[in-house]
């Protein structure tokens, strides 16, 4: 019996096309992938007359001490 054998053309051509479709996804990741703006983290507080606000958390100074009922209720002014 005669062994079938591959032939190197198909061999060639199929090692080629794999080659082609692996290069062409990295090249799409590379070039889909645009810089994105990081997204600010912002964080809502109540001001003095009761208004809500949104501020970015990166100018908010953090405290340990949480605050209280009482502090909370006379810190808005009606």
């Amino acid at each position: 019996m005669k062994q079938d054998q591959a032939n190197p053309s198909t061999r060639k051509k199929f090692l080629l096309w794999t080659a082609a479709t692996l290069s062409s996804i990295a090249a799409f990741k590379l070039i889909g992938s645009k810089p994105t703006e990081k997204k600010k983290d912002t964080v809502r507080m109540l001001t003095q007359d009761g208004k809500l606000v949104e501020i970015d958390s990166d100018i908010i100074i953090r405290s340990a001490r949480k605050i209280t009922d009482k502090e909370l209720q006379a810190f808005v002014k009606k």
